[in-house]
């Protein structure tokens, strides 16, 4: 379909932006991952001593590994299928099933699907979905938003700035340690979302593996439930970031709670950005930051002087978007009704979507942080209009030296008043104080008074 004919803007507006997601979470992806899982499951059945089916030469393993490499002809043929079962996992089946009926595998088709029932599939292909979109297309870009503000934490280090508390001026900060504030929470969220477990359940129609068991009473299923959701660990050339875990109380359904507290880490991040977008949306609104321009891009279809910090507002829109999504996931995943209903089903189908909205933020957001640079002659000289806000080290300094009712004085002088850097010489001369202190008091600035904002933002 033409990116223009798309009813979705991830695939039509934001195709080029969202369209790596799609080996992981289109539909053609998800019959490959059901594949994968009855392929390696297969293969399993067959390599476990107690259970009648015969040992695979490695040409046969491999047959059977490569089947979940489908082609788009291949993907028609499963919907083709599902058209007649009204089933979509036991077209995957059917579809197996004629494959090998071409090869040498032939006499083991049935073993195909053997005592499972769809969930078992499901469950299991959605989890690798997650964790591999995760591992090679959203982390990454995570990482990046997070190494970017990382480094405008180094860059400016030392441009002391203006803090506000309840948007009124306080006491000064640097722009490098205000970026450091985001780029630690965001690396926060970053290692809770890689520490993180999908739960994998393969225990049959009612999660009491009772086909299993009639057909083999003296093998341990929950062992083989392990080693099987270890081996899907184990698929491909590195260590799998966000692992499987074998879950092995449940109903037909595996619960979805350990999605749950994945997506809320993701949502909090996207929370955490969304932040990190507002405060560079006043910061360009206020002109401490500058943005580049462009000199082909519009800002507005009227005023011929603007430069939006669209790529902000965007970032934002989407990390609402994605998060509503994800906020709705975490209502409805963990409720079915008795052993199981359909209805996570659908829903588990937009997975992706969330996380394309998520990615195109992450991609938006870069982009304006590819546009900007502190403009530290407006900042600097916008702290130097607000000398009030050295009150607090005045005030400090007078307790330290036991000066009686020090915060008061200091209150007196400043509250609600405009006050000037020779006003705190003269109150400091009025002072009962030693003359080195004045010299000390005297010597504190607006532009040297943030404390350790510059080792803190370095570290």
């Amino acid at each position: 379909m033409d990116p223009l004919d798309a009813i979705s803007p991830i695939d039509g507006r934001y195709y080029e932006d969202t369209r790596e997601l799609s080996p992981f979470f289109s539909e053609k992806a998800l019959m490959s991952y059901r594949i994968l899982v009855e392929g390696e499951y297969l293969i399993a059945l067959s390599e476990h001593p107690r259970i009648d089916v015969r040992e695979f030469s490695p040409e046969e393993k491999y047959r059977i590994r490569d089947m979940h490499n489908i082609l788009k002809e291949d993907a028609l043929e499963i919907k083709k299928i599902e058209k007649k079962t009204n089933h979509d996992v036991k077209a995957v089946e059917y579809f197996m099933k004629q494959r090998l009926e071409q090869s040498s595998l032939s006499d083991c088709k049935e073993w195909v699907h053997f005592a499972l029932t769809s969930e078992d599939v499901n469950n299991a292909a959605y989890a690798l979905m997650v964790s591999n979109g995760l591992e090679y297309v959203m982390l990454p870009n995570m990482e990046d938003v997070q190494e970017r503000i990382y480094n405008f934490a180094h860059e400016y280090s030392n441009v002391p700035m203006l803090a506000r508390t309840h948007g009124q001026p306080a006491s000064p900060t640097t722009f490098g340690k205000e970026f450091k504030v985001f780029a630690s929470r965001l690396e926060t969220q970053i290692e809770k979302i890689t520490s993180s477990e999908l739960l994998v359940k393969l225990n049959g129609a009612t999660g009491n593996y009772n086909a299993h068991h009639v057909a083999y009473p003296n093998i341990n299923w929950e062992n083989f439930t392990v080693d099987f959701v270890g081996k899907l660990n184990s698929l491909g050339e590195d260590d799998r970031i966000i692992k499987l875990k074998p879950s092995l109380i449940t109903t037909q359904i595996e619960s979805s709670d350990s999605y749950v507290d994945l997506f809320n880490k993701i949502m909090l991040f996207n929370r955490i950005l969304t932040d990190f977008n507002q405060d560079m949306w006043r910061y360009i609104s206020d002109g401490w930051i500058k943005q580049k321009v462009v000199a082909t891009e519009t800002g507005s279809s009227t005023m011929p002087h603007k430069v939006n910090p669209i790529n902000f507002e965007n970032g934002e829109g989407n990390e609402e978007f994605s998060n509503a999504m994800y906020e709705f996931f975490a209502r409805k995943l963990p409720i079915s009704r008795l052993q199981r209903d359909l209805t996570n089903s659908t829903v588990k189908r937009n997975f992706g979507v969330a996380m394309a909205h998520s990615l195109i933020a992450y991609k938006a957001v870069m982009n304006g942080l590819g546009k900007i640079s502190v403009d530290e002659e407006k900042v600097i000289d916008e702290l130097k209009k607000h000398p009030e806000v050295i009150a607090e080290a005045i005030q400090t300094i007078l307790r330290r030296e036991g000066l009686d009712e020090s915060y008061e004085k200091v209150k007196e002088f400043t509250r609600g008043k405009k006050v000037t850097m020779d006003d705190f010489a003269k109150f400091i001369d009025g002072l009962d104080i030693d003359e080195k202190i004045k010299d000390e008091l005297k010597r504190i600035t607006p532009t040297n008074y943030t404390g350790l904002a510059k080792i803190l933002a370095e570290k």
